[in-house]
């Protein structure tokens, strides 16, 4: 099973996640509404609890949330041990660390390593209970899949498509990448240390095993105390006396795989020895768990105040994308919409928007426009940041505003004339750009009867573009076009004349 379940997740990521070729077509879009890449995002409780929190409002991660927190009931942490990509990827890896690993089997582990991924998941539902989301940093799937799209998915891009395509790896990037890594060098001290003692989606989904009915049966007559059920559990499950801890307990059966007298099984329903498990045994104090949720409370707040006093630009958001405050309450950070953007145009923000912002998507279309004939960002969204959009609707999503800057524009400042973004803005079937002309200088320097009224017109005036706000929806292809000829290809302008500012008022639908 957790095999088969990398596998899936990585066919999503990799095949009906990749950007498709141009030219795109609806039906294409259709296909993709048709296979739904983010299912493993909508299993992953913590990502749902924590955006309903923060943005207090139902999205679709939390009817997953909600089942596969109803399986756990039955079968303890089913997903942690049979179907988390991220935990079958620290497997692997424990294969190549171990050989570096000071400790042979499991070393002691303190009481406070055992309440370290409780302390974790406290904060961070504190923090979205104070408005901020903090889970996508920590919690196990945003991880996986926002560390495989700065690494994988870029190898995949550049090897498959085209190296310029893919985007510069700034601090933003790296820093989600180390975080990534520190996720299986922690396995240097004990294997799986993430998924035993430091991961919150992991002790979200303990806990309904608490008062659940899977249970781990160890029959005394049998045990020969040969210890090696405590040597072989990779989730730190087992007590010296051989008895479950049942919020480690994960259902894997590695412990009766190795028992030499079958002694160990497994089961449902109300354990017929009760001294097998403990269910009293409380992982927090009622102090650790309040001050933990205070703290990250307090965390959501400072951050909060901190990112409205700071100022910072505001950001241009994908097609579909709701309001800025809830798309932030919203967005997980998992960087799913950049992997499905051919461009990419999408991009992981990094602190020019703001600490708030990190990772969430921005548009740069200095890199690429946004298609006017594409909506994949729309239909991979897991909480409902971005909203899915039918394309019609899509095109008449308002993402910003085209300005020109008459320092820049070449039939602005006089020097020439330039069509290239009102052919390109043409080419999408927007129309939202126009030339119009303008007189450059008074006619009383030509001797007269030179030349015909019209002449005389066409010499002393240029055909200047200008953009029409009702018509223009910010895609950014008049930018990119202007930039990649004018700017790059040519050298004529230090960068593009003509860009896109975010809209005043807030993203929507044009009228």
């Amino acid at each position: 099973m957790q095999a088969g379940s990398l596998l899936v997740f990585l066919g999503l990521f990799l095949g009906v996640c990749w950007p498709y070729p141009e030219p795109f077509a609806a039906d294409q879009l259709a296909r993709r509404a048709a296979q739904p890449v983010e299912v493993f995002l909508w299993l992953d409780p913590l990502a749902g609890v924590a955006a309903g929190l923060a943005a207090r409002t139902w999205q679709p991660a939390l009817t997953g949330a909600a089942l596969i927190l109803a399986v756990c009931w039955l079968v303890p942490r089913l997903f942690c041990s049979h179907l988390c990509p991220l935990g079958t990827l620290i497997d692997l890896s424990d294969a190549v660390l171990g050989r570096w690993r000071h400790w042979r089997g499991n070393p002691p582990t303190s009481p406070g390593l055992r309440r370290l991924r409780f302390l974790v998941l406290l904060g961070v539902l504190g923090a979205a209970a104070a408005g901020w989301m903090l889970a996508g940093w920590v919690a196990a799937i945003p991880v996986v899949t926002r560390g495989l799209v700065f690494s994988l998915g870029n190898l995949q891009l550049g090897l498959l498509k085209n190296w310029g395509m893919v985007p510069e790896l700034g601090l933003s990037a790296w820093v989600s990448l180390g975080l990534f890594a520190g996720v299986f060098l922690l396995s240097l001290i004990t294997p799986r240390f993430w998924c035993k003692f430091a991961c919150p989606t992991g002790a979200l989904l303990s806990l309904p095993a608490w008062r659940g009915q899977g249970h781990r049966l160890v029959n005394p007559d049998h045990c020969v105390g040969c210890d090696k059920c405590l040597a072989a559990c990779p989730f730190d499950a087992i007590e010296p006396d051989y008895a479950s801890h049942p919020l480690n307990c994960t259902f894997c059966q590695t412990c009766a795989g190795v028992c030499p007298t079958h002694a160990i099984r497994f089961g449902l329903g109300p354990p017929d020895r009760p001294q097998d498990t403990r269910p009293g045994k409380t992982p927090l104090t009622r102090r650790q768990a309040l001050g933990s949720l205070a703290a990250g409370a307090a965390v959501g707040v400072g951050s909060r105040w901190l990112a409205r006093e700071a100022h910072a630009a505001p950001p241009i958001r994908p097609p579909g994308s709701v309001p800025e405050e809830q798309f932030l309450d919203l967005c997980i950070r998992c960087e799913q919409c950049l992997k499905v953007c051919p461009g990419p145009v999408l991009q992981a923000a990094g602190m020019q928007h703001g600490w708030e912002s990190l990772w969430t998507p921005v548009a740069v279309f200095t890199h690429a426009g946004c298609h006017q004939d594409c909506g994949f960002c729309t239909e991979v969204c897991p909480t409902g940041a971005i909203r899915p959009l039918e394309l019609a609707a899509k095109r008449r999503f308002k993402m910003g505003l085209a300005e020109l800057d008459p320092t820049l524009c070449l039939p602005l400042t006089g020097k020439a004339e330039c069509r290239i973004c009102m052919d390109e803005c043409t080419a999408a079937g927007y129309h939202a750009i126009r030339l119009e002309p303008r007189q450059l200088a008074p006619a009383g320097n030509i001797p007269e009867g030179l030349f015909s009224p019209e002449e005389e017109a066409a010499v002393t005036s240029l055909r200047m573009p200008v953009i029409d706000p009702l018509a223009c929806v910010g895609c950014g292809l008049c930018e990119n076009r202007c930039h990649t000829v004018l700017a790059r290809q040519k050298g004529l302008l230090p960068r593009a004349a003509v860009t896109i500012k975010p809209a005043t008022e807030q993203p929507g639908h044009r009228s």
